[in-house]
């Protein structure tokens, strides 16, 4: 329930950001009824422009390669599609946080049937790094192509703070069209339920994991861990997906705290600000 909650929230709160005005340059903001730019009539200087975006990183590392500021950007050919799938799948920042992901859950004890020591941290690692690519394959590539959406985060970058977190949130589940208009996603929701069922054929699935020993009264028991099944699918997409929220709400911000740590560090350089 609180997820479905939070998807309708989103949903609502999306189309009333789209009434409560439009930045420059955003020609479908507010009707998302204005046909953009064909794909196909890109000239070099909006090429150079895409090559720029897809080359941001936050704090020097972290990619922002889907994130663009402009509204009336033409939408991205099949083929500039797989190259944002594959520039973000398997950039290195991406595979260090993988491997990151892979230790964690080493150490926590999850996925048991994966045992442990480097054989069971080389399953660990192999089972994120799945999770990424599908992840990204099916809500960046597959499934934009197919439904014809846009996979990139469509920045408002000015305005209130209510405003700029609704939007951040509600374009998981609203995206820009490569015609033009708004629609539901099918790209961002499909994507986190396929890549969530695709899971299902690397996890470990029904594996014992202790035995609780036989008493004077009763037999010994032993005790399962199951990390496949379709209540772990649904889990896993609804995890997938309010991540991937809270990733697009950084990217909206992350410019203004960016300029503010920037600013302290010049005043702090100058002098200048209070004692």
């Amino acid at each position: 329930m609180p997820v479905f909650g939070l998807v309708v929230v989103s949903l609502l709160a999306c189309f009333s950001t789209a009434q409560d005005g439009s930045p420059s340059g955003s020609p479908s903001h507010t009707s998302g009824t204005q046909p953009r730019p064909k794909a196909t009539e890109k000239s070099a200087e909006e090429k150079e422009i895409e090559r720029q975006e897809q080359s941001q990183r936050a704090l020097g590392v972290l990619p922002e390669f889907v994130v663009t500021n402009r509204w009336n950007a033409s939408p991205l050919t099949p083929r500039e599609k797989f190259h944002l799938f594959v520039k973000s799948a398997f950039d290195p920042a991406t595979i260090g946080t993988v491997g990151l992901q892979g230790g964690i859950s080493q150490a926590v004890g999850e996925f048991p049937g994966y045992g442990e020591g480097m054989q069971g941290y080389g399953k660990r690692f192999g089972a994120s790094l799945a999770d990424e690519v599908s992840a990204n394959f099916w809500s960046a590539y597959a499934y934009p192509v197919l439904f014809k959406e846009d996979p990139r985060y469509f920045r408002l970058g000015s305005g209130g703070f209510r405003r700029r977190f609704l939007n951040a949130a509600g374009q998981e589940f609203i995206c820009l069209r490569d015609k033009g208009g708004r629609s539901f996603s099918y790209s961002n929701v499909l994507g986190a339920f396929t890549s969530g069922g695709i899971s299902n054929l690397y996890y470990p699935g029904r594996t014992l994991i202790r035995t609780i020993p036989a008493t004077a009264t009763s037999p010994a028991v032993p005790v399962y861990e199951d990390d496949r099944g379709l209540v772990l699918t649904v889990s896993r997409a609804a995890v997938a997906l309010a991540y991937d929220m809270a990733g697009n709400v950084f990217l909206e911000f992350w410019p203004d705290i960016s300029h503010k740590f920037s600013h302290k560090q010049k005043a702090a350089r100058t002098g200048e600000g209070p004692p």
